[in-house]
């Protein structure tokens, strides 16, 4: 016969090492594809918003040349302007303000870790 030995308690220890270390790169793992995901999406949200904006002055623009109206381009230049820079910061407010959460949440669990394994062992 086999004889097993019963588990102590440093092999106890071990296991509930084991458990929070795979619990911490999970825990990463998913923070980092939200993040991901959530830069792409507003990325994409704000590459659309400028394609739509675009189209919208392209057909105004000729709209109003066929109608027989002087254009002034200086004046759809800046409304073109106006619009992809408001796009541009909102989406870089947007991506900054993803990161700092997802950087404090991390650092957050991380800690928390620690400290739980510091308790264990």
């Amino acid at each position: 016969m086999i004889k097993i030995a019963p588990l102590t308690k440093k092999d106890f220890q071990e296991i509930r090492l084991a458990i929070v270390v795979v619990v911490v790169v999970v825990v990463v793992v998913v923070v980092v594809v939200v993040v991901v995901v959530v830069v792409v999406v507003v990325v994409a949200a704000a590459a659309e918003v400028v394609v739509v904006v675009a189209v919208v002055v392209v057909v105004a623009v000729v709209t109003v040349a066929e109608a027989g109206a002087k254009v002034v381009v200086e004046e759809v230049v800046v409304v073109v302007v106006v619009v992809v820079v408001v796009v541009v910061v909102v989406v870089v407010v947007v991506v900054v303000v993803v990161v700092v959460v997802v950087v404090v949440v991390v650092v957050v669990v991380v800690v928390v870790v620690v400290v739980v394994v510091i308790e264990i062992l």
